[in-house]
């Protein structure tokens, strides 16, 4: 776009000067155009172009800067020695536009130069684990289980202990030390006697897979995408990988706002507390004779987030600011996943964890990746079939997966899906209910953007934009997650630079990078827990592109400008 952009600032000034009426007829303008003058021949094949030309400039011998100096000097020649107006106006016209070019490529390789080094300082850091690093807990009897906090439609999840598996530090504004409750159980053992329970085990229901551990691990392969390299024992990780559809899933790297499984075992269902009256049918038949499910399940071991994300906001209001993290959070978190190929398929706010940071502000993880799609094609799925699954929750399915009608050669691109659910879960963090979800709301297969109802007026314009464009139903203007983080991160943290900006030069932003990378180096060294808006920000410096941050830019210099065309017509706004 910079490119096209400095090109046509060059020829607007050739092009005004047609209209002043002071040229010949344009074709003896081509004729001389590609005359002798110009000294432009195609390459040969001893001369190799520049390899920074643009595709449609490499038939030129010279460089854009040498082109452009000597249409320059070939204007001002003409000017001396008395050449037509036309001629002096389109050899300035173009000498400028290429030397527009050749500054404008020159700026775009220092900025892209000061976003890799900024992206090196910031990678280098890896995301740490709440808990000490442990290298037991492999069997079911190795854990103490709590009460039952959650059930799905297909497992059930409780608290759990290991006196292995200690928290790495406990944060004042923990929910999870908030709700520490005296539990029934007296087992003996090096467990205090009001046990905590920073672990959370969730059971799945085996009804279609045989009791075998092999066929376990395969018919709930999705459920490891967020395992840890070490989740799996040596001799699991063997059955895991020798699966009958060629490869295991893929494995997502630790993420803070995606979900970490530290264990994934296989083992006999247990009889826990509330599984008679909770899930009776799904219980093998030596526990309940009625019961369809198998001997034998899986069993994940994660951290204990004390609220879903749908619990916390029945309980708690978050301010304008702590909402705009939130989206943020979910944004990083999908731009995490999407990047490494990963799409969830499933993102509700039940399938959202909450806890606080040491600040006090809500921290979230994506979890449940029973729905995801991880295979070795990324994020396109064949479509030649109606049986092939598209995905769970149908309410907050995209509109080009709900519509996508199965046949030969067809294909659905999930790379913009989970970010359409995104921005329809923001609808809750600011306070209205959710737009697909109510009887009376939207059908994603067939709404129309000017059916969806407004945030609250004191959301800021610019988030207000980004759950805009989140929700079109056009892939194509619709932005990505990291364009959605980025554009959100500038409109939080870089107001000031933004009203200042040019949509072609980047200069300004690059020097605002450049201060906020050393204003949050100086962060992480000067608090001893991560705070939610550090490890935000960081996630920013470490996944920096020039092109996702001119593409942020120029939504919101757009929003803007339509924003006070809003104003000039209502005032009362």
């Amino acid at each position: 776009m910079s490119v096209k952009h400095a090109l046509s600032r060059g020829l607007e000034l050739a092009r005004s000067v047609f209209q002043l009426g002071l040229f010949k007829p344009a074709g003896r303008v081509a004729a001389k155009f590609r005359g002798e003058r110009l000294r432009v021949s195609r390459p040969t094949r001893t001369v190799q172009p520049q390899t920074f030309l643009p595709g449609r400039y490499r038939f030129f011998r010279l460089s854009l800067s040498g082109l452009a100096a000597q249409l320059q000097s070939g204007a001002f020649r003409r000017v001396v020695g008395g050449g037509s107006p036309r001629n002096r106006a389109v050899f300035l016209a173009f000498g400028v536009g290429l030397t527009l070019i050749e500054q404008q490529l020159e700026e775009d390789r220092t900025s892209v130069a000061v976003c890799q080094k900024i992206q090196a300082v910031f990678t280098k850091k890896s995301f740490q684990s709440p808990l000490k690093p442990f290298t037991s807990g492999y069997r079911l009897e190795d854990y103490v289980t709590g009460k039952q906090i959650g059930k799905g439609c297909s497992a059930a999840v409780y608290e759990a202990a290991a006196p292995f598996a200690a928290p790495a530090e406990r944060e004042k504004c923990s929910l999870v030390d908030l709700n520490q409750k005296e539990t029934g159980n007296k087992k003996a053992g090096p467990f205090p006697a009001t046990p905590s329970f920073p672990l959370a085990m969730k059971m799945m229901w085996n009804i279609g897979a045989s009791s075998s551990s092999d066929a376990i691990l395969r018919s709930m392969s999705m459920e490891l995408v967020p395992a840890c390299p070490r989740a799996l024992s040596k001799e699991q990780e063997e059955i895991a990988l020798d699966g009958h559809f060629g490869t295991a899933p893929k494995r997502l790297t630790a993420h803070p706002n995606v979900i970490t499984v530290y264990r994934a075992f296989t083992g006999e269902v247990p009889l826990l507390p509330g599984a008679q009256e909770e899930y009776p049918d799904v219980l093998p038949a030596r526990l309940n004779p009625l019961g369809l499910g198998r001997n034998r399940t899986l069993f994940l071991v994660m951290k204990n987030y004390p609220y879903t994300l749908r619990q916390y906001l029945k309980e708690c209001e978050p301010n304008l600011m702590q909402a705009s993290l939130m989206l943020l959070q979910l944004l990083e978190g999908v731009d995490h996943l999407c990047r490494q190929g990963i799409a969830h398929r499933d993102l509700k706010s039940d399938n959202v964890l909450v806890e606080y940071d040491s600040t006090g502000c809500p921290r979230l993880v994506i979890t449940d990746f029973g729905c995801c799609l991880a295979e070795d094609l990324g994020l396109k799925l064949p479509f030649e079939s109606s049986s092939i699954y598209r995905g769970g929750n149908s309410c907050l399915m995209a509109p080009e997966v709900v519509t996508a009608v199965p046949g030969r050669g067809v294909t659905i691109d999930y790379s913009k899906a989970d970010v359409w659910a995104v921005g329809a879960i923001a609808y809750e963090l600011f306070g209205q209910p959710n737009p697909f979800y109510s009887s009376q709301g939207l059908e994603s297969r067939r709404y129309q953007e000017r059916q969806l109802p407004p945030l609250p007026p004191a959301v800021p314009a610019d988030v207000q934009l980004v759950v805009k464009l989140l929700l079109h139903r056009n892939t194509r203007k619709r932005p990505s997650a990291r364009v959605a983080a980025n554009m959100l991160h500038i409109s939080l943290w870089g107001k000031r630079v933004l009203a200042s900006l040019d949509r072609a030069r980047m200069d300004k932003m690059m020097d605002w990078l450049l201060c906020q990378s050393a204003v949050v180096l100086l962060k992480s060294r000067g608090t001893s827990g991560s705070s939610v808006e550090t490890e935000l920000q960081r996630s920013f410096l470490a996944n920096i592109e020039l092109e996702d941050v001119r593409t942020a830019v120029s939504f919101l210099m757009y929003g803007q400008e339509q924003w006070h065309a809003l104003l000039m017509h209502y005032p009362e706004l």
